[in-house]
């Protein structure tokens, strides 16, 4: 086997590889992509081979880099790093928040590391998670209250709280913004 079809031939595993640690389904990819679900299916299962717009569509979709994606040498003398720009950032979830994730998309569930930054009197209300969930919130700047079922504590600056996550808990900015360092433990 030649060094280019070996190449080549890790293609498919790459990119279901790239997609599963993005937490993104097919349809996902495909929607995001632009490229048909049958088509990322079969490109995934090695029985299509993707023309260089279709794998360039897909990179950009599973935010890998095209290069890396075709890149046969060890990974394991290798630092991954994120830019400011590229971590993955939700906005929708709770109010005045902007969480940044941190962890790797393959730990989601497990053991999952978030930046979470608040504006003036943003929250984040969480449901349960799965039982024996716990969290650890070590606050960078400003002011924040947890509450965690019935029990609530304020937070200062360079404070930390281990709570409970398997029951309702909230992250409440008091007395303008503030950024957390927030860790979720699954038992």
């Amino acid at each position: 086997m030649s060094s280019d079809s070996h190449i080549l031939g890790l293609l498919p595993s790459r990119l279901k590889e790239a997609r599963r640690q993005q937490g993104l389904s097919l349809d996902a990819v495909a929607k995001l992509s632009g490229v048909s679900r049958s088509m990322v299916s079969q490109i995934e299962r090695g029985e299509s081979s993707p023309t260089i717009a279709t794998l360039w569509n897909l990179t950009r979709a599973l935010q890998v880099d095209f290069a890396g994606l075709l890149d046969d040498s060890s990974t394991a003398d290798r630092i991954e790093v994120l830019r400011d720009g590229q971590v993955p950032t939700i906005e929708n979830r709770g109010e005045g928040c902007t969480i940044r994730i941190l962890s790797p998309p393959a730990d989601a569930g497990k053991h999952e590391i978030y930046d979470i930054r608040f504006a003036p009197d943003g929250s984040l209300d969480s449901k349960p998670h799965a039982r024996g969930a716990r969290e650890q919130l070590s606050v960078i700047e400003g002011q924040v209250n947890v509450t965690s079922g019935d029990a609530t504590q304020s937070l200062g600056a360079g404070d930390t709280a281990r709570y409970a996550a398997d029951v309702a808990h909230c992250i409440r900015a008091m007395n303008g913004p503030a950024r957390a360092f927030l860790v979720v433990r699954d038992a």
